[in-house]
């Protein structure tokens, strides 16, 4: 029983751990899109204060052209990260349904021990009804 108790205690750890780290990861994904979209309006103010928006041209501005270069590894990054996000969600789904199973399991080894609690006590009180009818039986008869 206590080790049934233990699993089902290990597997919860488990399953909140894994919500923890999506959870993260989903922060994560949340700031590199905010990171992206920031440096996406830097280029384009760039761009325009420059009025060149030609990546090829040779009076391209640097400052806008690192900053392209940052926003393309943070796309990189946004994907690494929603790659991750993806293994992260199927290792909780896995996580979740073990959890549940052995859940389901001690439920049912539950219900079971309180079936088998309740016919013993039926038939405790079943063998009292019974003596007692028996008794005031004898006595009718006794007294007629």
């Amino acid at each position: 029983m206590k080790s049934r108790e233990s699993l089902i205690r290990l597997n919860r750890f488990q399953v909140d751990e894994r919500r923890r780290q999506v959870a993260e990861l989903e922060t994560m994904l949340e700031e590199f899109r905010r990171r992206e979209h920031d440096l996406d309006q830097q280029v384009q103010a760039e761009q325009e204060k420059a009025g060149i928006s030609d990546i090829a041209h040779y009076a391209y501005p640097m400052f806008a052209k690192s900053m392209r270069d940052r926003r393309e590894n943070i796309l990189q990054s946004i994907n690494d990260v929603s790659m991750q996000l993806e293994s992260a969600k199927d290792d909780l789904a896995s996580a979740y349904r073990e959890l549940k199973k052995y859940e389901l399991i001690e439920e049912s080894r539950k219900r079971r021990v309180r079936g088998k609690l309740a016919r013993v006590e039926q038939q405790e009180l079943d063998e009292v009804a019974l003596a007692l009818h028996r008794r005031t039986s004898h006595e009718a008869e006794f007294n007629t």
